[in-house]
């Protein structure tokens, strides 16, 4: 959304290049695919889940479909991401 404020222009362009360089990372961690994807791509197998939050007993789950081509892949990316803490 440029507009004819330049700080405008610079948060704009900020955010575009953060979102840029979190699907590329999110890529590389995911696989070697992903790796080289584009970020349509990217967007397309790991960020638009097809699946349902559900709440059970105060905590949340995720239910992703059976035969979903991603979900390997997803989980990896997942796993990665939030993998168990570091003792201190």
């Amino acid at each position: 959304m440029p507009s004819g404020q330049f700080n405008a222009n610079a948060a704009w362009l900020t955010l575009w290049a953060m979102t840029y360089n979190l699907l590329r990372a999110a890529g590389a961690l995911a696989s070697v695919f992903h790796a080289k994807a584009t970020n349509a791509t990217i967007r397309d197998h790991l960020i638009h889940v097809p699946g349902r939050i559900a709440r059970s007993a105060r905590r949340l789950a995720l239910h992703l479909p059976q035969r979903w081509p991603w979900q390997h892949v997803w989980t990896h990316l997942f796993d990665t991401v939030h993998g168990p803490p570091e003792p201190a």
